[in-house]
């Protein structure tokens, strides 16, 4: 079977959440015997740096430059318009030409659209290639991750602006996401809460479930050639995405001095790229580092006495707990953070909601090695036994063989040795 993948970024090499999401699908794919192309954003200097690994599970692979959008223009769309942001990200007329030329060289029995940005190519699908089926796969469900950043930021007065552009944005993409829900052949979530939102959205609509995954190897091993100190809190993640610098304020305002008041040489590092101005505050900090981007944060996770995810918004799962766990790292999670996990609190990981449990939770661990260690174990068990890309992938290859079962009443597997 022939699968195309429209992507936002190129999948090598995966470092962001959504990268390491659409490698793992890819590769898992191209492994399971079907024909993987590829039609991304980037730049050709990326596209030609990384064309080596590409070339080991995509049978094509193509990028274009992705698009500029200047505050004004943005700011043009959220006061002229009735888009979404999210409308307008990677809405290109030079990707939408290129599409043409791959839709048109050969036929697809599958489009499988990554993140509901690359969603604005559907009408062109539709146009051009109606007999194939489409797949949207949803990183969140952005209208319910939306809602969740509006209710948490609504009741602070420094930050309404952004709570007011949430709820805007929740509006909007509340439209534009039933309407890819409804057009498309299949939703993928990535929890059973956003299945629950999707259904919501688009009552009927055909969702499964497809969590995020891991190799687990490489972070079961491991670089322990980082020193961080006896007592350190590590958090990752992209540190420009609202809900990851919410959770790094919130940490360092609400938690930290009070896991510090039990061990005072507790110290925190905010580890990802594009830390947002927000977080300049921290850099004022002793007990506070912010890394900036690394290029492996692997090192970091095993340098941790803590890993800690202290998210307040967001929907989804957090591919940073899969790659803690799998480190073999002690976790406490707000219960937002652990959203999707299904791991046994108190034995694959903690979860806490509040500052004061928070910190309790986490200076224990701190103040009881071997705690930490029975934690850490429980918790790669689990990730090992039920987010390892080995056991994902059969969920995304069983959606296809529904799509085709319900859609010609023949599997993928029947069609994928059917003659083009």
């Amino acid at each position: 079977m022939r699968v195309l993948f429209l992507t936002a970024q190129l999948p090598e090499p995966p470092h962001a959440g959504g990268t390491l999401r659409t490698n793992g699908l890819m590769r898992g794919v191209h492994a399971a015997g079907h024909d993987v192309h590829l039609l991304s954003f980037d730049s050709p200097e990326k596209l030609s740096a990384n064309r080596a690994a590409l070339d080991t599970f995509c049978a094509s692979a193509q990028s274009v430059p992705p698009p500029t959008r200047r505050i004004r223009q943005r700011l043009y769309d959220l006061l002229f318009s009735r888009l979404a942001d999210m409308q307008r990200r990677y809405d290109s007329p030079l990707y939408a030409e290129t599409l043409k030329h791959v839709l048109a060289a050969q036929p697809f029995d599958l489009i499988q659209i990554e993140s509901l940005e690359m969603a604005v190519y559907l009408p062109l699908i539709k146009q051009l290639q109606p007999d194939a089926r489409v797949i949207y796969d949803s990183f969140n469900a952005e209208y319910d991750l939306q809602r969740t950043i509006y209710e948490t930021e609504r009741n602070t007065l420094r930050r309404l602006p952004g709570a007011l552009y949430s709820l805007i944005q929740w509006r909007r993409l509340t439209r534009f996401e039933r309407q890819v829900c409804e057009s498309v052949d299949h939703v993928i979530a990535v929890s059973e809460a956003d299945a629950e939102a999707f259904q919501r959205l688009a009552p009927g609509c055909a969702v499964s479930v497809v969590p995020n995954g891991i190799n687990t190897l490489p972070y079961a091993e491991g670089d322990s050639s980082l020193d961080l100190g006896d007592h350190a809190l590590v958090f990752t993640g992209s540190m420009g995405y609202r809900p990851n610098v919410d959770a790094a304020i919130w940490f360092a305002d609400q938690v930290l001095d009070k896991v510090r008041a039990r061990v005072d040489d507790a110290k925190f590092f905010v580890v990802g790229s594009h830390p947002h101005r927000r977080l300049d505050v921290l850099r004022e900090r002793e007990d506070v580092e912010i890394t900036g981007w690394v290029p492996d944060v692997n090192p970091f996770l095993h340098a941790a006495a803590v890993y800690v995810a202290p998210l307040r918004m967001g929907s989804g799962t957090r591919l940073k707990l899969l790659q803690a766990m799998a480190a073999g790292q002690a976790v406490v999670s707000t219960s937002m953070g652990a959203q999707g996990l299904h791991a046994q609190n108190g034995v694959e990981l903690h979860i806490a909601d509040t500052a004061d449990d928070f910190a309790a939770i986490v200076a224990s661990l701190l103040e009881d090695p071997a705690q930490r260690q029975t934690l850490g174990q429980a918790g790669a068990d689990y990730i090992r036994a039920n987010y390892d890309w080995s056991v994902i992938v059969p969920r995304l290859l069983q959606v296809y063989d529904t799509i085709f079962d319900a859609s010609k009443g023949e599997s993928y597997e029947q069609t994928a040795t059917t003659p083009a």
